[in-house]
């Protein structure tokens, strides 16, 4: 059951995140400004962990020297605030299907920093090697086809929705301009590169300071800071500061307390666990469940190209995960030199013994 715990922890981050698409978009839809958003998304956030990082690792956490301080401070400025930031902006030049399809550029991304950084390797002569490429592969191939391929619209299979059938131009993307939708791309691909950063360099963060609670606390809280100074200096309006019971006050909540709050401690465990590539390469699954979601739920129409998409993105995250699988697999049986040693000793200890390995 340990080894199924990382693949479960990730499908639930997705599910997670697949709920943020959603709710963040109807929040801007509403009015609601992305730079006040994003203060109160960290600054619930921080409320709701920070308590709970000082009762359980309190005692047991590192020292916080200077220099991992700077290193959490950086780490939420550009992997948290402004990718945050720079994604808000962006989901409102676009919607919530588009925006969780440009994100599956992710794990290329995340693939490429980490083997640059020497944080993954890739065995191009071995055959989980190989597939490892094929996967990522997929994976790009499949964000090209969700971004610029729609296709005919397949027939709904349903014609009543919980929140009513509502498909217009706008929530098929149909609405944005050329424009505005190449920016809204450029944007997202500029924060999913600052995330894959976030996600990359915070392995390294782990190995200094491995209190994920702490750190995951820690990061809420500066990034808090940022966004205020931040939002402040671009909305100086402070009607657009006032909360309201409605579903921009939903979109804090959520996002501050379940999208920030509980992903970001999971993510930092499954990075610990398995790497940032494991991590990225799951986010496929979030753009299967929006589009669920979004066709049930909202009655938007699924487009040929959508379901191309998905299917070359669900072939690359699992030939990715069974190449990194196989190569772990191989990893455990390969004998060290000091298991060989070790083993030596035993044989010349053990009536005089010898064996092939002991010259």
């Amino acid at each position: 059951m340990d080894e199924r715990k990382p693949y479960l922890a990730v499908v639930l981050v997705q599910i997670i995140y697949a709920g943020m698409f959603l709710i963040s978009k109807a929040a801007f839809n509403t009015g609601m400004n992305n730079f006040v958003f994003v203060f109160y998304r960290q600054a619930a956030a921080t409320i709701f962990l920070l308590p709970f990082a000082i009762f359980f690792e309190r005692k047991r956490a590192p020292p916080l020297s200077f220099p991992i301080f700077c290193k959490i401070f950086m780490l939420s400025l550009f992997g948290i605030t402004s990718s945050l930031t720079i994604y808000g902006v962006a989901l409102i030049y676009t919607s919530a299907t588009l925006a969780s399809a440009t994100s599956n550029t992710l794990p290329v991304i995340t693939f490429f920093l980490a083997v640059l950084l020497r944080m993954e390797t890739v065995k191009l002569r071995t055959l989980s090697g190989k597939v490892k490429i094929v996967g990522v592969t997929l994976c790009l191939a499949g964000a090209m086809i969700l971004a610029f391929y729609k296709g005919p619209h397949l027939k709904p299979l349903m014609n009543h929705h919980p929140f009513g059938n509502r498909n217009s131009e706008e929530n098929l993307g149909l609405a944005h301009t050329t424009k505005t939708w190449v920016k809204g791309c450029f944007l997202m691909l500029t924060s999913n590169t600052l995330w894959g950063l976030w996600l990359v360099f915070q392995g390294r963060v782990l190995m200094a300071y491995p209190s994920k609670l702490l750190l995951t606390a820690l990061q809420c809280f500066f990034s808090t800071i940022q966004s205020f100074v931040i939002g402040i200096a671009f909305e100086r309006n402070l009607n657009q500061w006032k909360l309201s019971w409605d579903v921009g006050l939903l979109a804090v909540a959520y996002c501050g307390v379940v999208v920030t709050g509980i992903t970001f401690y999971l993510q930092a465990w499954c990075v610990e666990k398995k790497g940032p590539v494991f991590l990225a390469m799951s986010t496929p699954l979030s753009f299967i469940i929006t589009i669920i979601c979004s066709t049930f739920l909202l009655g938007e129409l699924i487009a040929l190209g959508s379901v191309l998409g998905a299917t070359l993105l669900a072939g690359g995250l699992y030939s990715v995960l069974w190449g990194k699988s196989r190569e772990e697999a191989n990893d455990q049986r390969k004998p060290t030199i000091s298991d060989e040693k070790e083993y030596c000793q035993d044989m010349k200890e053990s009536e005089g013994q010898h064996d092939s390995l002991c010259v």
